[in-house]
């Protein structure tokens, strides 16, 4: 009986077990379905709430530390392994994070979100994922430990990892799931509106491996200035790097006599209080301080966001600009008048009181050939007061240099600025303006108040080492048109150093509406008349001057020949706008030159100029959440070819393009496509006013800038040109892109996208808040 009896609780025993197995089997179905039917993908989403309901899933807080781009691969040396992370005790779903890629992968397009779009791109994340899984799964682990090492340290392997605006980590641990096709809306609370986030694609990884530059034979703006500032050395390592994510800095407030409209270069007062004279002025050049300004300037009271264009051009806040000197000044001229919490623009001027737009029809009337957005391109207007000239021509397709001297007249380059118009503080002075030789279609002086006749003719000198062969001077001053002794004698001064500059006067008219008088002079487009003057006065500079060299470098009453070499710029007139847009640039067709990317350099301009096409409508439009609609002023930090600012050419924007000192000089390639910029170097602060530009896109200038200077004063300085709101979107090696991140957030900046791609390069997009520091440093 004993062994029945046994034999039955036996049979119990498996029985309850295999009620508990099926139980239990069952259950885990139940939680994977339900798992499955809560993870609905976005592909449009908001970062700041996918980041709380992550914390609320996977229980990491922002700041956990957990930093997936401390990862690591087989295939990657000892030395560079990481140890495992110690996960907490409940681990966050990584499903959830695979899902979310795969779907993203394969929902993405370079358009928004469209009904039953499931094709896939072949640059898209999925394929990308798809590839380096396949080599992945290629590669034998030589032990089980070693594979769990691996796991834990990057479950992402050698994937791209992505951070969105607030840390959140996407992880993936099984290569062979499934990619489901769902989405989600969300509404972000901190903003209070919509806002579109997408994944970028594989055309903002494909950049991110066709970005180190090389010198080669192309000159730098600080050899062509025999500049004695040190210059990079070596090159960047290849090896992986993990970002520095800890960063610590006292931030204040600038105590700075010029406030909330401090200029570091511009308003170094003990610089200025030690110049022996002011004759030229010397006190409106830059005088940059020895070390660079860490402290953040002040916003003026009541600031708020500005209006967009094309309204701006016609009004601003007064908050935000808050000066009146100039409305008392120059009020009667139309410039701008004060109405209620508006500043607003009638679109006068000294030259044109009843209106920008007449006079500039009066100016086309009076030359024909001059062709406003055909011909005549890109223009640089000289003391250019609040800019109403260059605002008004956008309407003819013509881009506008416009300068004036900071405080000549209260604010009139901030104004301009804040319209939405390009321009920077500069005067003509002692030294050359930072643009290379003839690059302008045509220069424009309406009542500039520089004296063109005096000292040898030393400034108007200057213009014509920027002006085009063949391009117009067009200046609109009283010596033109009233009969006043002074005006008189200043006339026939001007008439006399035009001519033994070989600059012949087309045409002479008078404005009836404005009561005003122009003069258009053309400069040659050979060296005929220099080699037959009677007189050789001004002289012409020697051969080994060269007219590009222009950071830091003196004026000199010389003019320079027209050069005749076709292997160099300035020799045959740019096609018509737009057609030169897109042009290969003469000297680099059929040139064995190889450019600055390592192709033929003709090659190298044309495949630059498609990848930023690329990157821009596939990336940069759709995939960072930036509301394009408020972005008016744009700054390439780091030009080279001109191809980012080309591709938003459709876009109502304008963009600065920054040739650093330090990099081959292809400035004067940016000009002939019909676009402009400047010599910079970013070690010092640039010539512009606080809170000017809605976005900066700095393409690998951060790394190469850490041999030579500080980054803590750079994103100072970038922080003082960003406006509240304002973005800047950053391509750098993967450890830079750390330190950057870092800075950001001390700076209480919104990090809205980071993107570690597997061969240590990154992406990182923030946005600027109205956050401010309420402590003052002391007295500078």
């Amino acid at each position: 009986m004993r062994g029945p009896r046994n034999d039955s609780r036996k049979n119990s025993s498996s029985y309850c077990s295999g009620i508990t197995i099926v139980l239990f089997v069952a259950l885990s179905l139940i939680g994977v379905w339900m798992l499955t039917s809560a993870t609905v993908v976005p592909v449009e989403f908001s970062l700041a709430d996918s980041n709380r309901s992550e914390n609320k899933d996977n229980k990491l807080p922002a700041d956990s530390g957990l930093d997936l781009s401390k990862g690591n691969s087989d295939n990657k040396p000892e030395e560079y392994k990481e140890k495992p992370v110690q996960q907490p005790q409940e681990e966050p779903n990584l499903n959830k994070d695979q899902d979310f890629l795969n779907s993203n992968s394969n929902n993405f397009e370079t358009e928004p979100t469209k009904e039953g779009g499931n094709n896939k791109d072949p640059n898209s994340v999925e394929r990308i994922n798809d590839e380096l899984g396949s080599e992945r799964a290629k590669k034998d682990d030589k032990s089980e430990e070693k594979k769990q090492e691996i796991e834990e340290n990057s479950p992402n392997g050698t994937d791209s990892i992505l951070n969105n605006s607030t840390e959140e980590n996407f992880e993936k641990t099984n290569d062979d799931q499934e990619p489901e096709n769902t989405k989600k809306e969300k509404k972000s609370e901190e903003a209070g509106e919509e806002v579109k986030e997408y994944l970028p694609d594989g055309a903002q990884a494909e950049l991110l491996n066709e970005t180190s530059t090389q010198t080669g034979s192309w000159s730098t703006q600080d050899a062509e200035s025999k500049n004695e500032k040190e210059k990079i050395q070596g090159s960047n390592s290849n090896s992986l790097t993990i970002p520095k994510k800890e960063f610590s800095h006292s931030w204040k407030l600038c105590n700075a006599t010029a406030g909330a409209d401090y200029i570091p270069c511009l308003d170094n007062e003990k610089a200025i209080k030690k110049l022996r004279s002011t004759k030229h002025y010397e006190h409106r050049e830059r005088h940059c301080p020895e070390s660079g300004s860490t402290c953040l300037v002040a916003l003026p009271n009541g600031y708020r966001s500005p209006i967009k264009w094309p309204i701006s051009r016609d009004k601003i806040w007064y908050a935000n600009v808050p000066h009146t000197q100039l409305v008392q000044y120059k009020g009667h001229q139309n410039w701008l008048k004060v109405s209620g919490e508006y500043l607003t623009f009638p679109g006068g001027g000294t030259q044109f009181k009843h209106g920008v737009t007449h006079y500039i029809d009066v100016i086309q009337e009076a030359y024909s050939n001059i062709a406003w957005g055909k011909r005549t391109r890109v223009i640089l207007d000289v003391g250019c007061g609040v800019a109403s000239f260059g605002g008004y021509l956008f309407d003819k397709d013509v881009l506008t240099m416009s300068f004036a001297p900071k405080d000549e007249h209260e604010a009139q380059v901030q104004f301009a600025l804040e319209r939405g118009i390009p321009a920077i503080s500069a005067v003509m002075g002692t030294k050359r303006l930072p643009f290379p030789s003839a690059v302008f279609d045509a220069i424009h002086c309406a009542r500039c108040r520089v004296p063109w006749h005096i000292e040898g003719g030393k400034l108007l000198l200057e213009l014509n080492r920027l002006l085009r062969p063949g391009g117009y001077f067009i200046w609109s001053a009283t010596p033109v048109y009233q009969k006043l002794p002074e005006d008189v004698e200043i006339w026939k001064a001007m008439s006399a150093l035009t001519k033994s500059m070989c600059w012949n006067m087309v045409n002479r008219t008078k404005d009836k509406v404005n009561k005003v008088g122009v003069a258009i002079f053309k400069k040659p487009t050979d060296n005929s008349c220099y080699e037959t003057r009677m007189e050789v006065d001004p002289p012409l500079c020697e051969d080994t001057d060269d007219p590009d060299a222009s950071w830091n470098v003196p004026l000199q009453t010389c003019m320079h020949k027209v050069s005749v070499d076709s292997t160099v710029h300035g020799t045959q007139w740019p096609q018509e706008w737009p057609q030169r847009l897109a042009e290969v640039p003469y000297w680099l067709k059929g040139s064995s030159r190889i450019g600055v990317y390592g192709k033929q350099a003709s090659d190298d301009f044309q495949s630059d100029y498609e990848h930023w096409s690329r990157v821009v409508s596939k990336s940069y439009q759709h995939g960072l959440g930036i509301d394009w609609s408020t972005v008016r002023n744009v700054m390439d930090m780091r030009a080279v070819y001109g191809g980012f600012a080309a591709a938003l050419r459709n876009m109502q924007v304008w963009v600065m393009n920054v040739v650093t000192t330090d990099s081959p000089d292809t400035l004067p390639i940016i000009y002939e496509r019909g676009l402009f910029g400047l010599y910079h170097d970013w070690c010092e602060s640039f010539s512009t006013y606080p809170r000017t530009y809605d976005l900066l896109h700095a393409d690998h200038l951060f790394s190469k800038l850490k041999p030579r200077c500080d980054l803590l004063p750079v994103i100072t300085e970038v922080d003082r040109i960003l406006r509240p709101g304002g973005k800047l979107i950053v391509r750098d090696k993967l450890e830079t892109i750390g330190e950057l991140e870092a800075m950001a957030r001390s700076l209480n900046w919104e990090v809205r996208m980071t993107y570690y791609a597997k061969d240590t390069e990154g992406l990182l997009c923030v946005q600027k808040t109205m956050w401010r520091p309420s402590e003052y440093e002391a007295k500078m």
